[in-house]
């Protein structure tokens, strides 16, 4: 993907993360496991509130951040893409959310590398570790999970 403008990065970011949202809303909306839903709820708002950042880049203050050095199961790198559809298995919808979780740690990742100016930086690095994160509680919630049901 080509992109000619800091601009035009954000605004891909930007729709990235509402439809980030958009999907975990929608998770939410149709899982029946208590657990999940709570996971879901909360990872929507956190995308919301990733593009709120991105929105609001340019009256964003990160002289707060402190990079993390987060896990990386690795779980999702041998996972294919899948779409979701409403009666999926609670470890398909794990392994889907952490491959979606797994492009977006790139995207971030490799525009934070690329980025000429130190506060595009930081922002790239900020939204790689949210996104490390959200990755790295998938992958350990399905670990969790095919544990118990003996894998």
């Amino acid at each position: 993907m080509y992109f000619e403008t800091f601009e035009d990065i954000m605004e891909y970011a930007i729709n990235k993360e509402k439809e980030a949202e958009k999907f975990y809303s929608e998770a939410t909306e149709k899982e029946t496991f208590s657990g999940a839903k709570e996971l879901f709820k909360g990872f929507a708002l956190e995308e919301r509130g990733h593009q709120k950042m991105l929105e609001n880049f340019s009256k964003e203050n990160f002289e707060h951040f402190k990079e993390k050095k987060i896990p990386d199961l690795k779980r999702s790198d041998y996972t294919v893409d899948m779409e979701y559809k409403p009666d999926m298995s609670y470890d398909d919808i794990l392994r889907l959310a952490a491959k979606r979780e797994e492009k977006a740690l790139k995207f971030y990742t490799d525009f934070g590398e690329k980025a000429d100016q130190e506060s595009h930086k930081k922002l790239f690095k900020i939204l790689a570790q949210e996104e490390s994160k959200h990755k790295l509680k998938l992958e350990t919630l399905l670990d969790e999970y095919l544990a118990g049901m003996g894998d």
